[in-house]
């Protein structure tokens, strides 16, 4: 299989932090997006962002946007099938997505992923942490999704479908699992306290 290309989700709409770009948000000297960028950028053989609205603020980025094509907001699986219409476009087989939000994902993410999904006919797996109540918690927002099936997608969205993981399950999507040891490594920033968390989180290394 060749190198997935990777997506970084960025077309929430925020609201717990007030609305605007979360990725653009500073920490420790950097942004959040920066933060993100550096870490699934050497794992993926070209990246892109999902974002809707004016694409001109994110140009020191350098990077191909990508804004949803379901009209209404959509929530994640909208920017996925953004990815997967601009992976076929570079004839690629698979995406990762990465969340804009997370800047502790682990840096084996898109090998983990992989692996969780070597003997599918359509390589299709989400990170996943262990949860004790519910054995394991999913991560939607951070997959390999296989470009062949984005017109059975496009056909879910159109149908409503929101929900990532009833499409995962539709397809026997696999879970790629990461323990989570002291730090969450998919600890998200949706508040000002969670970004002043994730300061300490930083500093504490």
């Amino acid at each position: 299989m060749k190198q997935p290309l990777g997506v970084i989700l960025a077309g929430g709409q925020a609201t717990r932090m007030g609305g605007g770009d979360k990725g653009l948000l500073p920490l420790g000297g950097a942004t959040l997006l920066d933060r993100v960028i550096d870490r699934l950028d050497p794992q993926v053989s070209g990246l892109a962002l999902n974002a809707n609205g004016d694409p001109a603020r994110f140009a020191k980025l350098g990077l191909p946007i990508l804004a949803d094509s379901i009209e209404e907001f959509a929530g994640p699986l909208a920017g996925v099938l953004a990815g997967l219409d601009w992976a076929a476009e570079q004839g690629a087989e698979t995406i990762v997505t990465a969340a804009a939000d997370t800047p502790f994902f682990p840096c084996d993410l898109v090998p983990r992923l992989l692996l969780a999904a070597e003997d599918m006919a359509h390589p299709l797996a989400l990170a996943a942490t262990p949860d004790p109540k519910r054995g394991v918690a999913r991560q939607p927002t951070f997959g390999l999704w296989p470009v062949a099936l984005r017109d059975d997608l496009r056909a879910a969205l159109a149908g409503g479908l929101r929900k990532v993981v009833l499409w995962t399950e539709a397809h026997q999507g696999r879970e790629a699992l990461f323990e989570t040891g002291s730090v969450d490594p998919f600890f998200n920033v949706n508040t000002p306290e969670d970004l002043a968390r994730a300061e300490q989180m930083l500093e504490r290394g």
